[in-house]
C-alpha cells in the first residue's frame, strides 16, 4: 500500500520519506540525461558540468514542480497523492542519451499515484495543475529572456522557456495516460486555451534562438 510509509508534513504539503527520495532520485537522471543532450547540442557550446547544471534548473525543475502541481491538487481534494519514480526508465533514460550522443532520450521519469474520491472532473483538474505549472515556468524564463542580455543566464532561460513550453505541450496530447485525454474528457475549452497558450509559446521561440 502506499500509504505504509511514515509520512512527512511540509508546510501543507504532506509528502513521505520514500516521496522525497523519489523525485529527487528522478530530478538527478533526468537532468543528467538531457544534460548530455544540451552537451552534445551543435546550437551551444559547453561544458559538460555547465550542461548538467542548465538541464538541472530547466529540465529538472520543470518535471519536478510539474509532478507537484498534480499532486498538490490531488491533496486539495483529499486523495492520497505520491509521486514514485520509474528506476528501470530513469536508467533507460541515461543510457539511451549516452548511446545516441544526446540525439535522442527517453524520458518517462515516474508519475503521481493518486487514490481516493477521484471523477471525471477532479481527474481533469489534477491533470491540468501539470501542464499549467509548466506554463508559468515558461513565463517566469520569459520574463529573463525580456531583461538585458546576461551569458550563462540568457542560455538559461532559452532552454527553460523552450522545455517548459515544450512540457505543456507534449503533455497536452490527448492520449493513453497523458494529461490530455483526462482534461480534454473533463473540459473542452479549457482543453483547448492551454493547446492554444502552449502552441503559442513553442511560435515565440522562434524569436530567442539558441547561440
Amino acid at each position: 500500500m502506499l500509504n505504509q510509509y511514515k509520512q512527512v508534513k511540509i508546510g501543507s504539503i504532506t509528502t513521505s520519506e520514500i516521496e522525497i527520495k523519489d523525485l529527487i532520485k528522478a530530478w538527478v537522471a533526468i537532468s543528467i540525461a538531457f544534460g548530455i543532450v544540451i552537451f552534445y547540442s551543435p546550437a551551444i557550446e559547453t561544458g559538460i558540468y555547465t550542461s548538467f547544471i542548465i538541464s538541472g534548473l530547466t529540465v529538472g525543475i520543470g518535471f519536478l514542480l510539474h509532478e507537484l502541481g498534480h499532486k498538490l491538487v490531488a491533496q486539495k481534494y483529499g486523495c492520497f497523492a505520491e509521486f514514485r519514480a520509474f528506476d528501470t526508465f530513469l536508467i533507460l533514460a541515461i543510457a539511451i542519451a549516452i548511446f545516441t550522443r544526446g540525439s535522442f532520450v527517453f524520458a518517462a521519469p515516474g508519475a503521481v499515484i493518486i487514490s481516493g474520491p477521484v471523477g471525471i472532473r477532479r481527474n481533469g483538474k489534477i491533470s491540468v495543475a501539470g501542464p499549467l505549472v509548466n506554463l508559468v515556468l515558461a513565463l517566469l524564463f520569459l520574463s529573463i529572456l525580456l531583461l538585458p542580455p546576461a551569458g550563462i543566464m540568457e542560455t538559461i532561460a532559452i532552454y527553460g522557456f523552450l522545455i517548459n513550453s515544450w512540457l505543456a505541450l507534449f503533455n497536452m496530447i490527448p492520449l493513453g495516460n497523458l494529461d490530455g485525454a483526462k482534461v480534454l474528457r473533463w473540459n473542452k475549452p479549457i482543453y483547448a486555451l492551454v493547446v492554444i497558450i502552449s502552441l503559442g509559446f513553442m511560435f515565440l521561440q522562434n524569436f530567442f534562438p539558441l547561440k
